[in-house]
């Protein structure tokens, strides 16, 4: 299956413009807008290897970065500017790939950061949501409040969590999407931390356990086409 990458420039109404990758294979049915972690950026090598992944799966992606990441700032953006990063990434990405099934979502905070949004208002054409490790809460302090927000989101969501993630203590996690109803699914990846990353004595490799999620995925996104 042939795969085009373009490398663009994503312009974001009164806060500027950053980087953004569309990898699309031919005859793609879908695409996955792809949001980074709050420590790495759109060309971070696990990014790419799920975008890849992705394409020989026959889903299309869009990276981008944030502001912060892509002028060397610290700190993340104030959720306002994530989110406006966000709506941005959604219109290029549904301009660029339509007649196919839009999903958004991403890593950690960028995830977090597009069911925010959503929770305030409806990312255009967007038909679901899927987490690549929700951040439920900071490292070592289990907490739900990060989810409040889930409540608000009306449209189909994946969360994909590993079950050594460091970042969603999953007796925590399993009740808020058991509470959300059939919209929400969790699959747990066996193993897996907050990047999927497993240990030596599982038996499996860290390809392997990518290699499931990514299947999940795409079988999910099949659903919702």
């Amino acid at each position: 299956m042939a795969v085009k990458t373009q490398e663009l420039k994503l312009d974001i109404e009164r806060i500027g413009k950053v980087s953004a990758i569309l990898m699309r294979p031919d005859n793609a049915r879908a695409c996955y807008v792809l949001a980074h972690g709050a420590g790495t950026d759109m060309r971070h090598a696990s990014m790419d290897k799920i975008a890849v992944g992705l394409a020989d799966r026959g889903i299309a992606t869009f990276r981008f970065n944030f502001p912060y990441m892509e002028n060397k700032q610290g700190r993340p953006d104030q959720p306002a500017v994530a989110h406006a990063t966000i709506r941005a990434a959604v219109a290029e990405a549904a301009r660029l790939c339509g007649g196919v099934t839009l999903v958004a979502g991403g890593k950690s905070f960028g995830g977090r950061m597009t069911s925010q949004a959503q929770a305030k208002a409806p990312l255009q054409g967007v038909k679901g949501l899927a987490f690549l490790g929700f951040p439920l809460h900071a490292d070592k302090k289990p907490s739900t409040e990060r989810a409040e927000h889930l409540a608000h989101v009306g449209i189909p969501m994946l969360f994909l969590q590993g079950t050594r993630d460091g970042l969603a203590d999953l007796g925590l996690l399993r009740p808020v999407i058991a509470a959300l109803g059939a919209k929400a699914k969790l699959h747990e990846v066996e193993g897996g931390d907050h990047s999927f990353a497993v240990l030596k004595r599982s038996g499996r490799t860290n390809d392997e356990a990518l290699a499931e999620v990514l299947d999940t995925l795409a079988a999910w996104i099949d659903k919702l086409g």
